[in-house]
């Protein structure tokens, strides 16, 4: 029997996948017009015309993350001055990460706001030769996105645990939580697209609708009443944006120090 050429093999990959009525189209169409369906969908065990959870996550999530590589940036800004002042002596490179900064400023290191060790290690990352410095600078952003992709599997357990905290007296199990988790962020990554062409009113749309989203699809798959979902949607967010802010500063320091 002859292998299958490449061409033979993407199309055999991707025919019912991305058919027009294909399982992924499908998906993309209830995961954006309604929230928390897709989850409801397979908790109720109506799988079959859907793709998975973690497949459909993992499609969107690699696709965004290419393109912010492409476009975007990413939570640690680099500044540089003129390429062509790199190698003076007066010039610039600042490094901000989190609420600290460091770099060069007028041909002399600083570091504000950041732990002793971290400033020691930034300051031997860009104690080089200064042709080099612009190569170091650019390099951090892929550097950063390659780390984030691995935050992820922080975060998203992360999140389904405070759900399955907030909820336990729906009695779901762990995973439940975790589906629901994989297709809110999902949908988050989509969200990240409106931001790329650097408009004002399609970021203040991602901003607004990602709550919005969130809380919606909360009501379909948990239910409850209003002010104790919101309390609980309070609580979840707390608890997430400590684990985000936690995980994305590992994550700079881990693409600044490596």
């Amino acid at each position: 029997m002859r292998a299958p050429t490449v061409g033979e093999f993407l199309q055999q990959f991707g025919g019912a996948y991305f058919a027009t009525e294909g399982a992924l189209w499908r998906s993309l169409k209830l995961l954006l017009l309604q929230p928390g369906a897709l989850t409801a969908q397979y908790l109720a065990g109506r799988r079959k015309h859907y793709v998975l959870p973690l497949r459909l996550y993992l499609t969107i999530s690699l696709l965004v993350l290419l393109l912010v590589r492409l476009v975007g940036s990413g939570p640690v800004e680099v500044k540089v001055g003129d390429p062509a002042e790199i190698a003076k002596e007066n010039s610039n490179l600042a490094i901000e990460l989190g609420g600290g900064r460091a770099g060069m400023r007028d041909g002399k290191f600083f570091c504000e706001s950041l732990p002793g060790w971290v400033c020691q290690r930034i300051q031997r990352r860009i104690d080089i030769d200064p042709n080099k410095v612009l190569v170091e600078v650019e390099s951090m952003k892929d550097r950063f996105l390659g780390n984030l992709g691995g935050a992820m599997f922080v975060l998203l357990p992360g999140f389904a645990l405070w759900l399955k905290l907030a909820y336990r007296n729906r009695h779901l199990r762990y995973t439940e939580h975790l589906v629901f988790a994989l297709h809110i962020h999902a949908f988050w990554f989509l969200a990240l697209l409106l931001t790329l062409p650097g408009w004002g009113l399609l970021a203040g749309l991602a901003l607004v609708s990602v709550p919005a989203y969130t809380f919606m699809a909360m009501k379909r798959v948990y239910g409850g009443r209003r002010w104790p979902r919101v309390l609980r949607a309070c609580v979840v967010s707390v608890l997430y944006g400590t684990t985000m802010v936690l995980a994305l500063a590992g994550v700079a320091l881990v693409t600044v120090l490596s």
